[in-house]
């Protein structure tokens, strides 16, 4: 058991991509195992995956395993051939190449992700309703950011807000986990001008992915 805090945790945006890598096959396996002829991907590299299984698809994952022709995507467990039927997950990964540290970040709040019921009766029922969990609410991360459009971080968070396609997100915890995800960027153009307060401005982070937590020790 343990209590930590969040001082020193860093938020960073995927500002260059490199070419999507076909995988002509995914495995039901854990993890699952990508066939990929000819990839140039290394153990550790961090990429976006798009799969015909949609328990997989817009999610990030870490390549582990590197072999000629294949490679594993580290932490998804893919065994289940009910939720990912056989031969279905093909797609690609595409490696974020470059990220770029949000900085000057004075909050962060985190909204949605609450689980959702079907609640029901029937006819003859004279006790108490049912329910059944459905489905998770959106999630989105709102950062207040101290307002100075000269760092570096503001080019890919101005361009992702103008051209509304999704983006990797990295959020590196102080003791060197990592948290990804995708999401859609949306940012304020006019900073918040409260007297004896820094000027700031709103980047919300809409999830259009789960996210993947990986721990500094590798699992």
């Amino acid at each position: 058991m343990s209590v930590r805090l969040p001082n020193g945790s860093i938020f960073s945006i995927a500002s260059a991509v490199a070419a999507a890598t076909a995988m002509t096959a995914l495995s039901n396996a854990n993890p699952a195992v990508a066939t990929a002829p000819d990839h140039t991907l290394v153990n550790g590299d961090i990429g976006i995956i798009k799969s015909g299984w949609s328990r997989l698809d817009d999610r990030i994952g870490r390549v582990a395993a590197v072999a000629d022709d294949n490679f594993s995507l580290q932490g998804f467990d893919t065994t289940s051939v009910d939720t990912f039927p056989a031969g279905g997950g093909v797609g690609s990964l595409q490696k974020v190449s470059t990220w770029q540290e949000i900085k000057q970040v004075l909050t962060s709040t985190s909204q949605g992700g609450e689980q959702q019921f079907f609640t029901y009766s029937f006819l003859e029922d004279t006790g108490d309703d049912k329910q059944i969990p459905t489905t998770r609410s959106a999630r989105s991360i709102t950062l207040t950011i101290a307002d100075d459009p000269t760092l570096a971080h503001y080019a890919p968070l101005k361009a992702a807000d103008e051209d509304r396609l999704a983006r990797a997100i990295r959020f590196r915890l102080p003791n060197g986990d990592a948290i990804y995800f995708l999401a859609y960027v949306s940012m304020t153009d006019m900073p918040s001008t409260t007297k004896n307060e820094a000027m700031a401005i709103t980047v919300t982070l809409s999830l259009a992915g789960k996210p993947t937590r990986y721990n500094v020790a590798g699992a």
